[in-house]
């Protein structure tokens, strides 16, 4: 093949087009395998919700949905996909992509088609509901996103290599709105270089009503990264409101959330799924692997469980690598049984597992078990209509997309 004949077959793959990225569409089959346990598929279907999932090393951005007895997994390749962000009413999903620059991407579902004369039908009623990114933007790498969080309509992220959370604005700008006080210097706060590790957003009805995670409640002589930064035990859940520790003794935690009153969070050095409450960690559970991503219905939590990567075994004391997995569990959480579970054998790490509601109707682009039809793919993204869909009329108040329990009484 000469030189021309490889670039005019370069970049006719639509799912590189989606991710910007040259190999998005080689996701080896073994990534998508997986295995269940118990009556996930109906415990799943249960609840009338699609589950978002983003596997970060493997570059997978993932959908697990379906109707009872007809399950669906579908998928995306991303580079490095981290936080999700959902905003039901307007319906948009909202994804971190953690590599240098950082973005963050914005999809909405395919709901109509434009009128073609050129192009056949060919599987568009199928295609409804698929997720499309319609906006990326770009950020500088040194923010290293981690979660996001809609609170009072505002995109919030964050941002681990600055100490901070700060709101992201669709031109590329950001703003720091809240930081924890034992970042403040003398003059100014130090959001030079990542001290804190300050990784997830419980998001309350505003900044002050929620609660942000990170592996330290101050900086030390070590940062993370570092092989030697202290983490047993020196994680904390800080308070927006007083801008202080309102929970010790966690080991690297993750995916802190406010449900039902209480301000949950994964424990993930030690696989631990659990609540605040006196201002100590209570574990409710504890799964094989490192525990990220958390989100609930009714009485169920689904918790992400991943592999201990070898080069982070020192932040992971509580855990035995060679036995940890990567999957989802869901617990009851009146008691922390597990009801059932979905692993991937060959996967690595989940960063973000969150509910999207079953009127969403959400799917990807590619389906796990059937062979890619070029044909179809190319067809949805030559004909979906980009025009927004009516908006519901939004509830009077202000009010947060991920939670907007009652704030516990020791916040």
């Amino acid at each position: 093949m000469t030189l021309r004949d490889e670039q005019n077959r370069a970049w006719r793959r639509p799912g590189d087009i989606l991710a910007s990225w040259k190999e998005a569409s080689c996701v080896a089959p073994a990534l998508l395998h997986h295995r269940t346990r118990g009556d996930w598929w109906d415990i799943l279907a249960s609840t009338g919700s699609t589950l978002l999932v983003t596997r970060e090393y493997e570059h997978l951005f993932l959908a697990l949905g379906g109707a009872r007895g007809n399950p669906e997994v579908s998928y995306l390749g991303l580079p490095h996909p981290s936080g999700l962000a959902l905003d039901p009413e307007a319906g948009i999903v909202y994804l971190a992509a953690t590599r240098n620059p950082n973005q963050v991407l914005a999809f909405r579902p395919v709901e109509r088609w434009l009128p073609r004369s050129d192009r056949r039908r060919h599987g568009t009623d199928q295609a409804k509901g698929t997720l499309l990114p319609f906006r990326s933007t770009f950020y500088p790498g040194s923010l290293y996103l981690h979660d996001l969080s809609l609170i009072g309509g505002q995109l919030f992220g964050s941002a681990c290599g600055h100490n901070a959370v700060v709101a992201l604005h669709p031109d590329g700008t950001f703003q720091y709105r809240w930081w924890p006080r034992s970042i403040d210097g003398t003059g100014k706060p130090r959001f030079d270089c990542n001290y804190l590790q300050c990784n997830s957003i419980a998001a309350g009805p505003a900044l002050e009503d929620s609660f942000f995670s990170a592996s330290a409640e101050r900086p030390g002589r070590r940062r993370p990264g570092h092989s030697d930064f202290p983490v047993d035990r020196r994680g904390v859940l800080f308070s927006g409101r007083t801008r202080e520790p309102m929970a010790h003794g966690l080991t690297r935690p993750h995916s802190a959330r406010i449900y039902r009153g209480k301000v949950w969070a994964d424990n993930s050095g030690y696989g631990e799924v659990g609540f605040a409450e006196g201002g100590r960690f209570q574990a409710m559970a504890r799964l094989p692997g490192w525990t990220r991503g958390l989100c609930f219905h009714g009485t169920i939590a689904f918790v992400g469980v991943s592999r201990v990567l070898p080069r982070f075994r020192q932040y992971a004391p509580g855990l035995d690598p060679e036995r940890s997995q990567c999957g989802i569990f869901a617990l009851d959480t009146r008691d922390g049984r597990v009801l059932g579970s979905i692993s991937w054998p060959e996967g690595n790490q989940i960063f973000s597992v969150e509910r999207a509601p079953g009127e969403m109707g959400l799917r990807l682009p590619f389906l796990k078990g059937k062979k890619e039809n070029p044909a179809k793919t190319e067809n949805l993204c030559y004909r979906y209509d980009p025009a927004v869909p009516p908006v519901p009329e939004a509830k009077p108040g202000p009010a947060a997309r991920r939670g907007a329990d009652p704030i516990p009484s020791n916040s």
